[in-house]
């Protein structure tokens, strides 16, 4: 049985990192007011990890946006952060970002956020 809780970091007012999520948990997410997810993940990192599609439709049904911006566990490249600060201007806060960690999802974060 997995477990039902996410653990939530908060990086700024409407910022906040976690480590992976499952489709269950999203209706939660939602309740709790978070307007976008974004998957740092790419898929089939994991045997057992749900794919970023699979939280995407959970997303939908939700009325939350989703974006993925895979990131590969080796570290953020350049072009990810290129990706990310791109992407960000059309992110609906509070968001909820997230890989296997949360580490990946808060790099990205923090450059976005020295610029």
């Amino acid at each position: 049985s997995r477990s039902k809780s996410v653990r939530i970091g908060q990086l700024s007012e409407e910022f906040f990192i976690s480590g992976q999520i499952e489709p269950e948990h999203v209706p939660m997410l939602a309740e709790q007011g978070f307007k976008t997810i974004v998957c740092n993940r790419p898929n089939g990192e994991d045997f057992r990890q749900p794919t970023a599609e699979e939280i995407a439709a959970a997303a939908a049904e939700h009325g939350m946006k989703f974006v993925h911006i895979p990131v590969l566990s080796s570290g953020v490249q350049h072009e990810d952060f290129e990706v990310f600060k791109e992407k960000y201007k059309d992110f609906e806060a509070p968001i909820l970002a997230y890989c296997r960690s949360g580490a990946r999802s808060a790099m990205l974060f923090q450059l976005y956020d020295a610029e």
